[in-house]
């Protein structure tokens, strides 16, 4: 499978969806599904257990597909490409805002 380009932590905006526009960090990234923060909120009814006595009704964040996100690099949505830099361990392979052709890691 092919190198994913959203990783958790960056910080990504909604393209297509109900949550069109939304901003925030990724939670989680894998299987080309992305966890957003405050963005795809679900209820979910939880019975009482031990961890949560009550119970009650959770909301929770619902994993939204990568390609509906975009990465956000200084204020503005970019695409990101991959680079091979080289290192003093050899070559290394980054990932590049295309929008500006700057390093992101």
């Amino acid at each position: 499978m092919a190198t994913t380009k959203i990783k958790k932590g960056d910080s990504v905006k909604v393209i297509a969806g109900k949550d069109k526009g939304k901003e925030g960090k990724v939670i989680s990234a894998s299987n080309g599904k992305v966890l957003v923060e405050g963005v795809n909120t679900i209820t979910k009814h939880s019975k009482a257990s031990q961890a949560n006595p009550k119970g009650g009704i959770i909301h929770q964040e619902a994993p939204i597909d990568a390609s509906n996100v975009m990465y956000v690099h200084k204020g503005k949505t970019t695409r990101i490409g991959f680079t091979t830099v080289e290192g003093k361990n050899g070559q290394k392979k980054v990932r590049v805002a295309k929008a500006t052709g700057d390093i992101i890691d």
